[in-house]
């Protein structure tokens, strides 16, 4: 609330006509962005250049066009005057999503939060003040479109004078209802989430936050800062954001918007190596195989096992009237060479093409002297040269090699020899038998893994100039291979809780998921402070947390805030009790979620209809009540969660401890736990 203070109004006043003169600037910016794109389609110059030119310029408008309504700065930095100041000594700047200007030359009236000198704004203490001698923190009202009248509040600390202070505007931020979509935290970033979100582009890094640390925030903020400080490395190679599922996208698509970044691919991984639809399904013992790392390596003998240098039989390839002749045992040793060598497949099979006509090109040079280029081009496309080819380096198709390992006991066993016992291969072999052509197989998601890996070794794919990685821990070898390859020549970013892996290959330490990610000198960064979880949430999963086979450090809340409320009721009688958990919830301000084990689901949105009270699925970010499946609730949050029968979440699949660890920790306000059923903690 705007205190009666005359100084702080006035203070405010002139806050607000500040933030009047950046709306205009920032529309002026706008127009002159449409004016440019415009100009530029006129403009003679190269069809690359103007290409290009166009390019950085729509792309330019756009980001301006679709910033999201909002205040368009939350800080302002007051540098000291005098050598105390540094090379900024007497000056001010606001801070915000976006630099905002009058004129490119001249001194902006915002400066982007991701601007070197923004960084004292999250780094600053009153024992290192950086040169600032007054921090200053704006509180605008809950939900504010950017009208200038939502500023409401502001907080001044004076650094220069040695004073510290716990924000009480950063921690309404923190702890104001969750409702719609995940927002950025650039208004709130702390000390050690900064030095992630700089962290320099060449170097990998892996978080393990515990709940309510941030860590997707700040992966989605490192995002930003780099697409920021290395515009043209980055958007080269291009920027991805991996996600475990589209209901987790889903909830945290504004973020990069809100933060002028729109030009950033967010995608799932099973959307990445998609090839064909999956319309079969593993048990999970072949699920598991599949997903083993061996599997690579019993790919890759698969697809080399057509590679037959003995099969070279004596090459006559046609030059008019004469025939240059390639013995069959100077075939061998050039398919044997290149071979060695372990180029990606269809590499070496042009590799193989190309010593063979340099063999030939070699004679014909000697007896008549050097051959021009179309005489080497016509050598190539002979035909002996290519049914040579297809003889002892044929060509190939992902789809063939997996469909001739997986419905061939004969095949599997050889290249699985020594790698996978009896059993094991059972386990993978397609129980329909062999389709009639890869056409008509049936592919599993476990197959589609598959597939990316044999694609990989017949061609490298083009890769990512970073990569950021959520819920990683749930990535099995096989899938952080395919990621892997994806950042060959770039980055990564990988965010995880260990004791949230839910899946049956879930990591237990980070060591070998780094290490089949291809970084595995990457450090493993802990965050451990929750900044959204409240302490009594906290302090509950802690408890579950000691039972998890998982060594990672228990996590703390600065929030002293929070409820629990334990809610036993008799067996028949559980849906009655959630739909009076969730009255008392809509009671209070922010959305409320419902999470149950996944057959379960039916039955409490039954309940709940029956009590007369609408709720969501889990794709409609925006609900006040969702009802959510224990599957789908990883990286979600809500102010309010019912928790429904622990139990039966526990019981639901192998790690279901760990599931519900999940569960427990997606409430950022309180936590009603609804059981019958004696609790697992």
């Amino acid at each position: 609330m705007t205190s009666p203070d005359p100084a702080l109004r006035h203070a405010l006043a002139l806050e607000r006509a500040h933030h009047e003169h950046c709306r205009a600037a920032l529309a002026t910016m706008a127009d002159g962005a449409r004016e440019q794109v415009v100009t530029s389609e006129d403009v003679s110059a190269s069809g690359a250049d103007a290409e290009v030119l166009g390019y950085r310029l729509r792309s330019r408008a756009k980001a301006l066009r679709e910033l999201p309504e909002g205040p368009l700065f939350f800080g302002r930095l007051d540098f000291a005057a005098g050598d105390g100041g540094g090379e900024h000594a007497g000056q001010h700047y606001h801070v915000g999503r976006l630099r905002i200007t009058e004129d490119p030359a001249a001194p902006p009236l915002v400066v982007d939060w991701r601007a070197p000198v923004s960084r004292a704004f999250y780094q600053a203490t009153a024992r290192e003040p950086q040169g600032v001698a007054v921090r200053r923190r704006f509180g605008w009202a809950p939900g504010s479109r950017g009208d200038s009248a939502d500023l409401t509040g502001l907080e001044d600390e004076h650094l220069g004078r040695g004073e510290s202070r716990t924000s009480d505007i950063v921690a309404r931020e923190i702890e104001r209802p969750r409702v719609g979509p995940m927002r950025d935290i650039a208004a709130t970033i702390q000390p050690e989430q900064d030095d992630l979100v700089r962290g320099d582009l060449a170097a990998s890094v892996c978080v393990q936050g515990a709940p309510g640390t941030g860590k997707t925030a700040v992966g989605l903020h490192r995002a930003a800062y780099l697409l920021y400080t290395h515009p043209q490395r980055i958007r080269r190679g291009g920027l991805l954001i991996l996600g475990p599922n589209r209901t987790f996208l889903s909830y945290i698509a504004e973020v990069l918007p809100a933060l002028g970044e729109t030009g950033v691919r967010q995608s799932t991984l099973s959307e990445e190596i998609a090839r064909h639809p999956v319309t079969a399904t593993d048990d999970e013992k072949s699920a598991a195989v599949k997903h083993d790392a061996r599997m690579a390596e019993v790919l890759r003998r698969a697809l080399y096992a057509r590679v037959a240098a003995g099969a070279a039989e004596p090459l006559s390839v046609p030059d008019g009237a004469y025939r240059w002749r390639v013995p069959d045992d100077v075939l061998a040793r050039i398919v044997a060479g290149v071979r060695d060598e372990e180029p990606p497949y269809g590499v070496g099979r042009e590799r193989v093409r190309s010593r063979i006509v340099r063999y030939v090109q070699d004679r014909a040079e000697r007896r008549s002297g050097p051959r021009p280029s179309a005489w080497v081009r016509r050598i190539e496309r002979a035909r002996p040269i290519g049914a040579c080819l297809d003889a002892v380096w044929p060509r190939v198709r992902p789809e063939e090699v997996v469909a001739g390992l997986l419905s061939d006991p004969g095949t599997l066993a050889e290249a699985a020899d020594g790698l996978l016992d009896a059993d094991e291969q059972k386990a993978v072999l397609w129980a329909a038998g062999p389709p009639r052509s890869w056409k008509s197989a049936r592919w599993s998601a476990a197959d589609l893994v598959l597939l990316d890996e044999v694609a990989g070794l017949l061609e490298h794919p083009g890769g990512y100039g970073h990569v950021v990685v959520d819920e990683a821990q749930d990535l099995s070898p096989m899938e952080c291979r395919a990621i892997a390859r994806r950042a060959a020549f770039g980055s990564l970013t990988v965010l995880g809780d260990l004791a949230q892996g839910t899946t049956p290959w879930a990591a237990r330490s980070w060591e070998p998921v780094l290490a089949h990610l291809g970084v595995p000198d990457a450090p493993v960064v802990p965050l451990t402070t929750g900044f959204r979880v409240p302490g009594a949430v906290v302090a509950l999963a802690n408890r579950l947390l000691e039972r998890l086979d998982v060594d990672v450090p228990a996590a703390r809340s600065l929030r002293g805030d929070g409820e629990v409320r334990m809610r036993r009721t008799a067996p028949g009688e559980v849906p009655d009790a959630v739909a009076d958990a969730v009255r008392d919830a809509l009671a209070r301000e922010g959305s409320v979620g419902v999470v149950a084990a996944d057959a379960d689901v039916p039955g409490v949105r039954a309940a709940l209809d029956a009590a007369g009270i609408a709720a969501a699925g889990p794709d409609e970010p925006g609900a006040r009540v969702t009802v959510v499946p224990a599957g789908v609730v990883k990286g979600l949050e809500y102010d309010h969660v019912v928790a429904v029968e622990p139990a039966a979440v526990a019981e639901a699949e192998e790690r279901g401890l760990h599931r519900l660890y999940v569960v427990l920790t997606r409430a950022v306000s309180r936590l009603d736990v609804v059981h019958a059923r004696p609790l697992p903690f």
